[in-house]
């Protein structure tokens, strides 16, 4: 009874299973962006568009906005010390927004307060408004990717119906095109728009920080110019 039931697990453990074959193949990011169809070319360029316009005005204002704690401090001695000359030259040595504003303020020294403050913060709007550019492409491009998303997924509705019209089926393989094509562009437009949008508040946070930043120098500057003569 003990060989028999030996022999049979000898036999059975030399059947040799055959390799089960892959059901699908996967799909690389290539494969997957050009079974989106036509409408994934206006999707990518925005893509593209949102990378380039996020990178360059990130660099920009991290470059104009970064902090210069001496800059102030060298502004009020020169100021308190009567070197109204030294004080222009310095400020026009650097290519910050906020020594482009407090030079336009030290060029009215001798002129009202007030006057002297609309000056300096007609200059800030201006800077601001150099920061502020091609910032709003980044908002019309997280409205307008996941609507060409949603259009593709129309189209791919329109494709599926078209193949099951043409074959008269509805096999996976009849339905698979539109599938995809819907499916596809749909969630490439949402990324996209997503994307579009955490780089637009993202921009939009250091643009803010930089207006603060620019605001507590200005007040700085009127300060010392509100300081009684010695």
């Amino acid at each position: 009874m003990f060989s028999f039931s030996l022999l049979q697990a000898t036999a059975a453990s030399s059947v040799v299973t055959p390799p089960v074959e892959k059901a699908a193949e996967s799909l690389d990011l290539l494969d997957v962006i050009v079974k989106g169809g036509v409408i994934m070319i206006p999707i990518a360029i925005l893509s593209i568009v949102t990378i380039y316009i996020f990178v360059e005005r990130y660099l920009y204002i991290k470059r104009q906005v970064s902090a210069d704690n001496n800059f102030m401090n060298t502004i009020q001695d020169f100021i308190r010390n009567g070197n109204i000359d030294s004080a222009l030259t310095f400020c026009k040595s650097s290519s910050k927004p906020v020594a482009r504003m407090i030079e336009k303020g030290i060029s009215r020294i001798g002129m009202p307060i007030k006057e002297i403050e609309e000056s300096v913060e007609i200059v800030g709007k201006f800077e601001v408004y150099k920061m502020e550019k091609n910032v709003h492409m980044l908002s019309i491009i997280a409205g307008i990717a996941p609507m060409l998303g949603f259009l593709g997924t129309i189209f791919g509705v329109i494709q599926l119906f078209s193949d099951i019209a043409a074959v008269g089926s509805l096999e996976i393989g009849t339905v698979s095109h539109g599938l995809y094509t819907k499916m596809v562009t749909s969630a490439s437009g949402l990324i996209v728009g997503i994307l579009a949008y955490v780089c637009y508040n993202w921009i939009n946070s250091l643009i803010n920080k930089a207006v603060h930043q620019m605001e507590w120098n200005t007040m700085t500057f009127l300060d010392v110019l509100k300081e009684p003569t010695r």
